[in-house]
C-alpha cells in the first residue's frame, strides 16, 4: 500500500509499527521501494537498546539491515538533555532528506521509546526542519541584511571561486570568517580569533542572522552565533557545527555562489566586513608584549615566511597561535584537523614537501607531536626545502594553560605527570634532538630566548640551504600560558565597582595566586553541583 501510494503521488509515505516481528513484514515492500526509488519511510519502535540480546520480551535486534531494503537507516535514542534533543533532530532531518536525495528511496528510523500511559500532551512541539537543495531546485531567498561565510579547513582555492565569493560579499553585505587553514586569501577575509577569544569582551558582530558554511573541520574555535546556517557541500551531508542548520545545498561551492550572484544585480555596501575589520585592526594595534612562547614566535615569523611557502601547523597550540597573526596571502596553511591529534604532523609535512622541491615547507610543531612522528625524518627522500620549527616546552603545554581544566586539578592529582606528559622525551634535553637530526643530515639550530631566536630566524626561513633545517626552540609552559592569557585579555568591558575591587586584590595577591583561587572555587562549585 505504501509503495502504491508513493508511486502514484510522488510524496513520502510513512509506516510505523512496534518492536517485535511486525517490522519484518516491511521487508518485501521496502525491497520493492529500494529498486524503484520510492520514498517510503519505515519507522520501527524499540525498547531500550540495552535490552537487546538479554531475553526481554518483544525485543529484537534491528541494528543491521539487508543491503537492498533502504538507502539509509538510523537509530534514535531517548532524549535526556538539550544536546540529545539537537542530535535526534539532526538525525531525523537527515533521514527525511535521504528520502529525496540522489534519486530517492526508502529510509528506516528505529525509534527507542519509553512507554508511558501519560496522554496529557495534546499538541506536538514545533521542531526544526532542515531542507535539502540540489541542482535544478528553486533556491531560497536571502532575506538578511548581512551574511557571514564561515570557512573551515579548505584545500586550495582557484581564482574563479575567490572571485565568486568576493562578488557575493559585495552583493549581500558579506564577510568571510576564517582561520589560516581555510586558505581563503580574498579581500573580504577576517581572522576573527583574536576578537572572539577575548574573555572580557563580547563581540556583538559575531551574532549573525545567516551563515554560509563551507569547508571541513576547523580548529579555530571561532564563536559565531548563527540564527540560521546554510551548509554548502557536494557531499550533501547535514553537518551542523553551529546547531542551527536550515538548508543543505548539495552542490559545488562555485555553483552556489554563482547562482546567488546571478540572482541579485545590484552591488551594496560591505558594511559588515568593514565593521569587523575595523574592530580587528583596533585590537591588533593593542596586542601587548608577550613572553617567549609559541604565540610570540608566530608574531615574529608571520611576516618573515617567504611568499608562496606552505605552512603545516601542529594541533593545537601552534594552530591557535598563528591564527592571531596575518601572513602574506600567497602562503597556504594546513593542519591535521580531521583526526585532530598529534600523530602524523611531521609525516604529512614531509609528504607535502615532496610535491614541489622548489617550494619551502614549514612545520610549526610541539615536542609531543614531533617525538610521536620523528621516525619519518629518517626517510632518505627528505629534501632541502623542509623546515621544522620544534617548540619544545617539555610537555603537552595545552594542558598547562591557565584556562584548561587540568590546571584546576593540581591540588588533587599530579596533572603535569598524568595529563600533560611532563618528564617524557628527554625532559627538554639539549642533546637528544640535536644528535638525532644532525646524524640524519639535517642542519640543527637552537634558541632559548628572544634574542637567540631573532639571531637564527633569517637563516631558518632562507631558501639558501643545501640541507633541511630543524630549529629547536625551548620555551616554558608558564610563559606559554601567560602569553595566551595576555592575548585573550586585550579588550575589557568598562570597569565596575566590583572590577575595581578585583584590581586591588590582584595587586596585593598577584595574578598567579588569584588564578589559583579561581580554579579552586570552580572545582568546589562543580562538586556541589
Amino acid at each position: 500500500m505504501a509503495c502504491g501510494l508513493a508511486a502514484e503521488t510522488g510524496q513520502p509515505v510513512a509506516l510505523s509499527c512496534t518492536g517485535a516481528t511486525a517490522s519484518r513484514n516491511y521487508i518485501p515492500a521496502l525491497t520493492e521501494a529500494y529498486y524503484n526509488k520510492l520514498p517510503v519511510l519505515a519507522i520501527t519502535s524499540s525498547q531500550h537498546y540495552g535490552r537487546i540480546g538479554n531475553n526481554h520480551a518483544q525485543v529484537i535486534d534491528r541494528s543491521k539491515q539487508l543491503n537492498d531494503i533502504c538507502e539509509y537507516s538510523i537509530r534514535i535514542a531517548q532524549i535526556n538533555s538539550e544536546e540529545d534533543e539537537w542530535d535526534c533532530n539532526l538525525k531525523i532531518n537527515t533521514a527525511l532528506m535521504k528520502l529525496r536525495a540522489n534519486g530517492g528511496g526508502p529510509v528506516h528510523i528505529d525509534l527507542q521509546t519509553n512507554y508511558t500511559n501519560d496522554f496529557s500532551h495534546k499538541k506536538l512541539p514545533d521542531v526544526r526542519c532542515i531542507k535539502h537543495v540540489t541542482y535544478g531546485d528553486e533556491i531560497p531567498k536571502i532575506r538578511t541584511n548581512a551574511v557571514a561565510i564561515f570557512v573551515g579547513a579548505h584545500l586550495r582555492w582557484d581564482s574563479d571561486l575567490t572571485r565568486n565569493v568576493e562578488e557575493f560579499c559585495e552583493k549581500y553585505n558579506g564577510a568571510v570568517i576564517c582561520d589560516h587553514t581555510s586558505n581563503y586569501t580574498g579581500k573580504y577575509g577576517v581572522l576573527l580569533n583574536l576578537l572572539t577569544n577575548q574573555e572580557k569582551y563580547i563581540l556583538k558582530l559575531r551574532n549573525v542572522d545567516l551563515v554560509i558554511d563551507i569547508g571541513e573541520v576547523s580548529g579555530a574555535y571561532i564563536g559565531l552565533k548563527a540564527k540560521q546556517v546554510w551548509r554548502v557541500s557536494p557531499d550533501g551531508r547535514s553537518k551542523d557545527r553551529f546547531h542551527s542548520l536550515q538548508y543543505v545545498f548539495q552542490m559545488d561551492e562555485h555553483v552556489f555562489f554563482e547562482l546567488y550572484c546571478k540572482k541579485k544585480e545590484e552591488v551594496g555596501p560591505t558594511q559588515y566586513y568593514k565593521e569587523i575589520k575595523r574592530e580587528l585592526n583596533r585590537t591588533q594595534q593593542m596586542i601587548p608584549e608577550i613572553p617567549f612562547s609559541n604565540p610570540w614566535i608566530a608574531s615574529q615569523m608571520a611576516g618573515r615566511i617567504p611568499k608562496g611557502s606552505r605552512v603545516h601547523l601542529g594541533i593545537l597550540n601552534s594552530l591557535r597561535s598563528w591564527n592571531y597573526y596575518e601572513t602574506d596571502p600567497s602562503i597556504r596553511f594546513y593542519s591535521n584537523t580531521g583526526g585532530f591529534g598529534i600523530d602524523g604532523c611531521v609525516s604529512a609535512l614531509i609528504g607535502a614537501s615532496l610535491s614541489d622541491p622548489k617550494c619551502l615547507f614549514f612545520g610549526i610543531i610541539g615536542d609531543l607531536a614531533f617525538f610521536y612522528d620523528m621516525n619519518s625524518l629518517g626517510n632518505e627522500n627528505v629534501g632541502k626545502n623542509l623546515r621544522i620549527l620544534l617548540v619544545n616546552n617539555g610537555c603537552g603545554t595545552e594542558f598547562r594553560n591557565y584556562n584548561h581544566l587540568a590546571m584546576g586539578l593540581e591540588s588533587e592529582v599530579d596533572a603535569g605527570k598524568y595529563i600533560a606528559a611532563i618528564g617524557h622525551y628527554g625532559k627538554q634535553s639539549r642533546q637528544l634532538v640535536k644528535h638525532y637530526v644532525s646524524d640524519l643530515g639535517f642542519e640543527y639550530l637552537c634558541a632559548e630566548d628572544k634574542n637567540q631566536f631573532l639571531s637564527t630566524i633569517d637563516k631558518f626561513v632562507s631558501k639558501e640551504s643545501d640541507r633541511p633545517i630543524v630549529l629547536e626552540v625551548f620555551t616554558d609552559p608558564k610563559d606559554e600560558s601567560e602569553a595566551l592569557y595576555r592575548l585573550n585579555h586585550i579588550l575589557a568591558l568598562p570597569p565596575t565597582s566590583g572590577d575595581k575591587a578585583k584590581k586591588v586584590i590582584k595587586k596585593v595577591l598577584g595574578d598567579e595566586t588569584v588564578r589559583h583561587i579561581k580554579r579552586v572555587i570552580k572545582r568546589d562549585d562543580k562538586r556541589n553541583v
